[in-house]
């Protein structure tokens, strides 16, 4: 991802909505253009509003050239707009779905209406799990409702929960919802290295894929976890030489089972590699394995 710069740039970060991902746009000839202020550009779902959140280092980004300029500086006008527009988008929803059920369409779920800040545009956000879903019909029946370019956004299960808000698992605001401008790549792998449970109730969110939270921490367990013994590996502890039975990662500690069967919580400072030692006292003992009458001179001793 381009690095953001504090000083100067002829490329800025725009972004259309709270949580969005960034946009990259050149000034052009707009240098009174700050972070902060609120620029119409020209995209391919038309004219559009959005905030310019940061500059851009110019040396971060693929195909310059090819960046759009911005069109021009938002005036009062075009922000009172926008918020009239937004008054109208709950309506708009309810109408799309009273058509779609007209149609027969019943596998979608329409979750969002979004007009531009000029009117000149409206998206409807869905979701489907039909992949065969004919949804033309319905486009044009809005096109006819609302006597503007509609487009019928398909998103993924992630949006739609990023859409409509709400709690996660943990109690607290979804992720999705609060802070998140992008989704970032979740694997099992990640549930695994940070010693949770694999059930479905454990690593699944509100959307029914895998937790956003299972990247926030994967890194530290991954490094942490390099430092401490692998589990069934014997080692020294101050309570005698037991089996590693489990990592507490984030305490740096580890639980060691005994011959008797008690179980001790080590902590790192505290461990002694047992095995290793072990294996360089042998090692020490056999003596040189390539002068065995004496006068040993390559260092085995």
């Amino acid at each position: 991802m381009p690095s953001t710069v504090t000083q100067k740039s002829s490329v800025v970060g725009v972004r259309f909505q709270k949580l969005g991902k960034l946009y990259h746009f050149n000034l052009g000839n707009h240098e009174d253009v700050e972070p902060g202020d609120h620029v119409v550009v020209e995209t391919k779902r038309g004219r559009q509003l959005g905030q310019v959140m940061a500059y851009i280092d110019p040396n971060d980004v693929q195909n310059q050239r090819g960046l759009q300029p911005i069109d021009r500086k938002a005036n009062p006008r075009d922000l009172i707009m926008k918020q009239v527009w937004e008054t109208k988008e709950l309506d708009a929803l309810i109408s799309c779905r009273e058509k779609a059920n007209e149609l027969g369409i019943k596998d979608a779920k329409f979750v969002k209406a979004e007009y531009s800040f000029d009117g000149s545009w409206l998206t409807f956000h869905y979701t489907t799990e039909n992949k065969k879903l004919n949804i033309g019909r319905l486009q044009k029946e809005l096109n006819r409702r609302f006597h503007t370019k509609v487009e019928l956004r398909l998103i993924g299960p992630r949006d739609v929960a990023k859409i409509l808000g709400g709690y996660g698992a943990c109690g607290a605001p979804r992720c999705c919802s609060t802070f998140l401008t992008e989704f970032s790549p979740v694997s099992i792998r990640m549930a695994k290295a940070q010693g949770i449970s694999l059930s479905p109730q454990e690593i699944t969110g509100m959307c029914g894929r895998l937790r956003c939270c299972l990247v926030f921490e994967y890194e530290q367990y991954v490094e942490a976890k390099k430092t401490l013994p692998k589990v069934g590996k014997r080692i020294g502890t101050p309570y005698g030489v037991g089996k590693v039975k489990d990592l507490r990662i984030l305490r740096e500690s580890v639980i060691v089972e005994m011959e008797e069967g008690e179980r001790y919580e080590v902590f790192l400072h505290e461990i002694e590699p047992v095995e290793e030692l072990e294996a360089l006292q042998k090692k020490a003992d056999a003596g040189c394995s390539k002068h065995e009458n004496g006068g040993c001179d390559c260092g085995a001793r």
